[in-house]
Protein backbone atom coordinates (compact mmCIF):
# COMPACT_ATOMS: atom_id res chain seq x y z
CA UNK A 1 0.00 0.00 0.00
CA UNK A 2 1.46 3.82 -0.91
CA UNK A 3 2.24 5.62 1.88
CA UNK A 4 3.47 10.02 2.03
CA UNK A 5 6.11 10.86 4.29
CA UNK A 6 4.87 13.08 7.10
CA UNK A 7 7.12 15.90 8.75
CA UNK A 8 5.97 18.33 11.68
CA UNK A 9 8.00 21.02 13.05
CA UNK A 10 7.71 23.84 15.13
CA UNK A 11 10.09 26.71 16.21
CA UNK A 12 10.69 24.02 19.16
CA UNK A 13 12.07 21.62 16.89
CA UNK A 14 10.72 18.46 15.03
CA UNK A 15 7.58 17.06 16.43
CA UNK A 16 7.10 14.09 14.10
CA UNK A 17 8.74 12.34 10.70
CA UNK A 18 7.00 8.78 9.30
CA UNK A 19 4.95 7.70 7.31
CA UNK A 20 1.60 7.87 6.66
CA UNK A 21 -1.33 6.55 4.90
CA UNK A 22 -3.29 9.49 5.12
CA UNK A 23 -3.22 13.00 7.10
CA UNK A 24 -5.51 15.51 8.28
CA UNK A 25 -4.75 19.15 8.94
CA UNK A 26 -6.79 22.35 9.52
CA UNK A 27 -6.21 24.30 6.91
CA UNK A 28 -7.59 27.91 6.38
CA UNK A 29 -10.64 26.53 4.26
CA UNK A 30 -11.42 24.00 6.22
CA UNK A 31 -10.00 20.25 7.11
CA UNK A 32 -7.97 19.04 4.45
CA UNK A 33 -7.43 15.25 4.11
CA UNK A 34 -4.15 13.97 2.36
CA UNK A 35 -3.36 10.91 0.79
CA UNK A 36 -0.19 9.43 -0.97
CA UNK A 37 0.29 11.30 -4.42
CA UNK A 38 -1.80 13.82 -3.50
CA UNK A 39 -1.56 16.82 -5.85
CA UNK A 40 0.62 20.07 -4.74
CA UNK A 41 -0.72 22.22 -2.33
CA UNK A 42 0.23 24.83 0.26
CA UNK A 43 -1.95 26.78 2.59
CA UNK A 44 -2.25 28.44 5.71
CA UNK A 45 -3.11 26.21 9.08
CA UNK A 46 -5.73 27.47 11.61
CA UNK A 47 -5.46 26.31 15.45
CA UNK A 48 -6.49 22.57 15.21
CA UNK A 49 -5.54 18.80 15.27
CA UNK A 50 -2.95 17.32 12.78
CA UNK A 51 -4.10 13.64 12.46
CA UNK A 52 -1.69 11.54 11.09
CA UNK A 53 -3.03 7.86 10.41
CA UNK A 54 -0.76 4.95 10.32
CA UNK A 55 -0.63 1.91 7.90
CA UNK A 56 -1.95 -0.09 10.81
CA UNK A 57 -4.87 1.49 10.67
CA UNK A 58 -3.74 3.77 14.61
CA UNK A 59 -3.81 7.54 14.04
CA UNK A 60 -1.50 9.84 16.15
CA UNK A 61 -2.62 13.39 17.09
CA UNK A 62 -1.07 16.57 17.28
CA UNK A 63 -2.30 20.13 17.91
CA UNK A 64 -0.72 23.10 16.03
CA UNK A 65 -1.73 26.70 16.98
CA UNK A 66 -1.40 27.49 13.17
CA UNK A 67 1.24 27.57 10.35
CA UNK A 68 1.81 26.21 6.98
CA UNK A 69 1.13 23.02 4.83
CA UNK A 70 2.93 22.31 2.46
CA UNK A 71 1.89 18.80 0.32
CA UNK A 72 4.03 17.19 -2.85
CA UNK A 73 2.93 13.72 -3.96
CA UNK A 74 5.21 11.88 -1.68
CA UNK A 75 5.98 14.42 1.68
CA UNK A 76 3.60 16.26 3.85
CA UNK A 77 5.38 19.37 5.68
CA UNK A 78 3.91 20.91 8.42
CA UNK A 79 5.52 24.31 9.67
CA UNK A 80 3.54 24.66 12.72
CA UNK A 81 3.58 28.13 14.56
CA UNK A 82 3.54 26.42 17.75
CA UNK A 83 2.78 22.31 18.24
CA UNK A 84 1.99 19.90 20.82
CA UNK A 85 2.19 15.89 20.93
CA UNK A 86 -1.03 14.24 21.79
CA UNK A 87 0.49 12.58 24.89
CA UNK A 88 1.87 15.95 26.31
CA UNK A 89 -1.61 17.55 26.21
CA UNK A 90 -2.14 18.92 29.72
CA UNK A 91 -5.74 20.24 30.39
CA UNK A 92 -5.36 22.29 33.32
CA UNK A 93 -2.57 23.88 31.02
CA UNK A 94 -5.13 24.59 28.55
CA UNK A 95 -7.83 26.06 30.65
CA UNK A 96 -5.46 28.38 32.24
CA UNK A 97 -4.23 29.61 28.71
CA UNK A 98 -7.66 30.21 27.52
CA UNK A 99 -8.26 32.01 30.93
CA UNK A 100 -5.59 34.67 30.64
CA UNK A 101 -6.54 34.99 27.05
CA UNK A 102 -9.71 36.12 27.77
CA UNK A 103 -8.02 38.26 30.60
CA UNK A 104 -6.04 40.11 28.17
CA UNK A 105 -8.73 40.35 25.61
CA UNK A 106 -11.28 41.86 28.41
CA UNK A 107 -8.15 44.42 28.68
CA UNK A 108 -7.21 44.99 25.43
CA UNK A 109 -6.80 48.71 24.49
CA UNK A 110 -6.89 49.53 20.73
CA UNK A 111 -6.83 47.63 17.47
CA UNK A 112 -3.77 45.64 18.00
CA UNK A 113 -3.57 44.49 21.08
CA UNK A 114 -7.40 43.24 20.21
CA UNK A 115 -6.43 41.59 17.34
CA UNK A 116 -3.66 39.90 19.32
CA UNK A 117 -6.33 38.82 21.92
CA UNK A 118 -8.41 37.80 19.78
CA UNK A 119 -5.82 35.16 18.28
CA UNK A 120 -4.91 34.42 21.32
CA UNK A 121 -7.66 33.21 22.57
CA UNK A 122 -9.03 31.35 19.23
CA UNK A 123 -5.75 29.73 19.61
CA UNK A 124 -6.19 28.81 23.73
CA UNK A 125 -9.71 27.22 22.90
CA UNK A 126 -8.74 25.41 19.80
CA UNK A 127 -5.77 23.94 22.19
CA UNK A 128 -8.52 22.99 25.33
CA UNK A 129 -10.77 21.47 22.75
CA UNK A 130 -8.18 19.24 21.46
CA UNK A 131 -7.10 18.70 24.98
CA UNK A 132 -10.80 17.46 25.96
CA UNK A 133 -11.43 15.49 23.47
CA UNK A 134 -8.32 13.26 23.62
CA UNK A 135 -9.56 13.41 27.23
CA UNK A 136 -12.98 11.94 26.04
CA UNK A 137 -11.25 9.23 23.33
CA UNK A 138 -9.20 7.73 26.09
CA UNK A 139 -12.67 7.61 28.31
CA UNK A 140 -14.31 5.24 26.05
Amino acid sequence: MASIHVDIVSAEGQIHTGEAQMVFAPAEMGEVGIAPRHTPLLTKLVPGAVRVQQADGSELSFFVGGGILEVQPHLVTVLADSALRAKDADEAAALKAKQDAEEKLAGAKGDIDLAKAQAELIEAAARLQFVQKLKNASHR
